[in-house]
């Protein structure tokens, strides 16, 4: 069987039910008791939790019995329309008018409008190879942008990764700023090894401090070894100083190939990866958190730009241009090996 399954808010309801079923796949949809709608994917080697209504958020990723998640403070998702306020997602995207933390100077929610935003359209395609969340979203100002962003993620029979994409088309006849990061919250790693088909040194630590970090004086201390070259981090075994969050910054991937790939193994052999184009995304972000209600190891964060917000990024001439009716694609692929 193949073709497409349109989907409505009224086919979900509390009870799990299974719309979709062959001898990989089941797909399912229920609705979470915050009201949040969500589509249950799994394959034969795992399980896939998608809502399709809220910025097509991937709420829970697992494959092969390992969770492959950030540990959060969220039992469920929050039916809210600001990431910060349900943080306990495999991943959400960020953007796409403005990305990233909001500087001094910006007055952009955390991580755009699109990571929470709500979703016009979802749909199930189903192939003999897998099956993929479909869905659409129309951003529409008076004297403001208009846009029409298109998530997609598909779940491959027998593999243990997916394939996530985001479309963006210019609907207006001006020209719109865009900026898009595919904000994947990966699980802590305990003494887990992070390495890349980049250099080690393309990674640098980042030096601004968003509103939302508080220094204290042994990660202020940790954050000056670090950029002298005293302490390097490559193997998450120091987990004290990682709170706040460290981030290190990657630009212009171009310069390296392609394609880039950037993994985190544990000790056990479990290899997480990320792979995408450079010529769609060409910039990258490092994450790591660990504290009593979070942990993180976001090992690669594929974007667009540095997400520091949007005037860091319009100064930086790293700020993507779409032209009337433009459009631009962007493709990751993650999981486990």
């Amino acid at each position: 069987m193949s073709g497409i399954i349109e989907l409505q808010r009224e086919f979900f309801k509390e009870n799990k039910k299974v719309i979709y079923r062959d001898d990989e796949f089941t797909a399912s949809l229920f609705r979470y008791p915050s009201g949040v709608e969500a589509i249950e994917l799994t394959n034969s080697r795992g399980v896939m939790v998608v809502l399709p209504y809220m910025g097509q958020i991937i709420w829970d990723l697992a494959f092969d019995g390992v969770d492959l998640k950030m540990k959060n403070m969220f039992s469920q998702p929050k039916n809210v329309r600001e990431i910060v306020d349900t943080y306990g997602c495999f991943l959400f995207h960020s953007g796409l008018i403005a990305n990233g933390c909001p500087g001094p100077e910006d007055d952009h929610k955390l991580h755009g409008e699109m990571a929470c935003a709500q979703m016009d359209r979802a749909w199930l395609e189903v192939s003999h190879q897998g099956i993929t969340v479909g869905g659409e979203s129309e951003y529409v100002k008076g004297f403001g942008h208009h846009y029409l962003a298109s998530p997609s993620v598909k779940m491959d029979r027998g593999e243990s990764f997916i394939e996530i994409g985001m479309t963006v088309k210019n609907l207006s006849g001006a020209e719109m700023p865009l900026h898009y990061m595919c904000h994947t919250n990966y699980a802590y790693v305990e003494n887990g090894v992070m390495n890349q088909s980049i250099p080690d040194d393309a990674l640098v630590l980042r030096e601004s401090i968003p509103a939302h970090v508080k220094p204290t004086e042994q990660w202020l201390g940790y954050n000056k070894k670090l950029l002298s070259g005293e302490e390097t981090l490559t193997v998450l075994n120091q987990p004290e100083m990682y709170d706040p969050e460290i981030v290190f910054f990657a630009d212009r991937l171009d310069q390296y190939g392609e394609e880039v790939e950037f993994e985190m193994q544990s000790p056990d052999g479990t290899v997480f990866f990320t792979k995408f184009s450079t010529a769609e995304l060409n910039y990258a972000t490092r994450w790591l958190l660990y504290n009593s209600d979070q942990k993180v190891g976001a090992f690669v964060l594929p974007a667009t730009c540095r997400p520091e917000g949007f005037k860091a990024a319009e100064k930086a001439g790293t700020q993507i241009k779409l032209g009337a009716g433009e459009e631009r694609s962007f493709t990751v692929i993650t999981g486990k090996k």
